[in-house]
């Protein structure tokens, strides 16, 4: 496909750079990429990639800086997060337009993206003020027992594309709530609001160092970071495939480590709920983002008696969907990332298709007149459990729909792969609620709702899902050090 400059895109968007020690880096003979807008194939920017001499320098801000951050008070860290939630909600239609050319998601999308990242660094300043020691009572006469919790040093964090603001703020909160200092490495797909983030901190008044903003090739940068001795912590979302290969290489160095895997989210529908609204609900939280979100509900597991009047609801609201570049108005659904992606739906599709899959909406490509990688909103009915859409992360526009007659079966069948991360039931029977929650194997749960997971709560997966978790107390808890101290009395 090919790619042509179209300068009306580039309006507003951010200068592309490093954020090296507090300082903006571009060119200086560095290799450089360009940010492609997904919509229109036109060349958004031109974004300087990362030396090993960079890599290094940033692991050795990010170390002097932890000196300095770690030492300010809970209280100081929390008012220069907060001016960055502030700045974030003062800049959000700027940054959301950014968002918007390089990922492609519709403008609404990308300014509540903004939003949802202003609320993560909001609740972090809060939280960051609340990391509690403890007082043991001690077995030992004339001696006090303490557990402190002690930031654990600089981070190296890797995030993705698909929401590039608001995952990237999950770990850059989190870290510097904690006293932790970080070098985070986006994607070099979409850059335009990490930079617009970086400058953003810089205005609040973080100490130059305590973030650095790295973009370069993947396994490189990733390799040099996980090797430095001064980096304590790994946080990576991403694919399993990488993860696992982080994990081991994080392993090798002793390193704490926080991983999202992905996932493949069930969705159970019970007869005695209005299937019609739930498909309404179904359409809004499945193609949000064209279906890149990796908790995005992707596997619709329907009660026989209403599977036949779901799915025609569920295919008449999404065959509706407006499909186009996110910059327009009344565009409900952005394109997909890359060419890759749309060979990915074409895959899939054909081999439901051939596993006597049953096309009820959509797939195929959305014919244009302009470049850009679109999809059309798609849903399949009785596909088999053996199909790749029932067994792989599809990360696109395409929903399966298959029926159940017995929840045990259902549940069952939520089960049967690999990942566990998100999940989803409606239902108006308590005891069909209880069952589900009992036996679910995912991280997380939504009953009669597809809300999104908020700061305050825990965010993690099970199974290849992922290690550890971000977001909530728990999420902050995995930045810090455990000392148990025993002081006794000499007198």
């Amino acid at each position: 496909m090919s790619v042509m400059k179209i300068e009306s895109d580039s309006v507003m968007y951010p200068q592309l750079a490093l954020l090296i020690d507090g300082k903006w880096h571009t060119g200086g003979g560095r290799e450089e990429q360009t940010v492609i807008n997904p919509a229109t194939c036109a060349v958004a920017g031109v974004l300087p990639l990362a030396s090993m001499a960079d890599v290094d320098q940033a692991a050795d801000a990010a170390d002097r800086a932890f000196t300095l951050w770690r030492a300010e008070t809970a209280l100081t860290r929390a008012r220069v997060l907060l001016r960055v939630a502030e700045f974030l909600r003062r800049d959000a239609k700027t940054i959301a337009r950014a968002l918007t050319i390089d990922q492609g998601k519709p403008l609404h999308e990308a300014e509540a993206e903004v939003f949802a990242s202003a609320d993560i660094f909001e609740w972090s300043a809060e939280e960051g003020k609340r990391v509690y020691g403890r007082i043991v009572p001690s077995r030992f006469g004339l001696a006090d027992q303490y557990v402190f919790r002690e930031p654990v040093g600089p981070v190296a964090a890797f995030s993705p594309w698909n929401f590039p603001l608001l995952l990237a703020s999950r770990k850059i909160a989190t870290a510097l709530a904690a006293g932790c200092t970080i070098v985070i490495k986006p994607p070099e797909e979409t850059p335009g609001a990490l930079v617009a983030l970086g400058k953003i901190c810089g205005e609040a008044g973080l100490t130059p160092g305590a973030l650095n903003i790295l973009f370069g090739n993947p396994a490189d940068v990733s390799e040099r970071l996980i090797k430095n001795p001064l980096i304590k912590k790994v946080s990576f979302t991403g694919s399993v495939p990488v993860g696992r290969c982080l994990a081991a290489l994080a392993g090798t160095e002793m390193k704490k480590i926080t991983l999202e895997l992905g996932g493949h989210s069930p969705v159970i529908i019970m007869p005695d709920v209005d299937v019609t609204k739930v498909a309404e609900l179904s359409v809004a939280a499945k193609f949000r983002n064209a279906g890149q979100i990796c908790f995005a509900p992707s596997r619709f597991i329907v009660h026989q008696d209403s599977y036949e009047v779901f799915g025609a609801a569920f295919a008449a609201r999404a065959s509706a969907l407006r499909v186009g570049n996110g910059l327009n108005d009344g565009t409900q659904m952005g394109p997909l990332a890359n060419e890759r992606r749309v060979a990915a739906m074409q895959k899939m599709t054909d081999d439901a298709r051939t596993r006597g899959g049953r096309i009820i909406c959509g797939g195929e490509p959305v014919r244009t007149t302009q470049a850009g990688y679109f999809w059309s909103p798609t849903i399949i009915a009785d596909v088999p459990n053996e199909a790749d859409l029932m067994v792989r992360e599809p990360f696109g526009p395409i929903a399966p729909i298959t029926s159940f007659q017995h929840l045990e079966d259902a549940v069952e069948r939520a089960n049967a792969v690999e990942y566990g991360l998100g999940s989803y039931a409606f239902t108006n029977c308590a005891t069909a609620a209880r069952y589900i929650q009992r036996h679910i194997q995912a991280g997380s749960l939504s009953i009669n709702t597809f809300a999104l997971s908020p700061p305050e709560l825990p965010f993690a997966g099970v199974k290849q899902s992922g290690l550890g978790v971000e977001m909530g107390i728990e999420g902050l808890a995995e930045h810090f050090n455990t000392k148990s101290v025993i002081w006794a009395d000499m007198n």
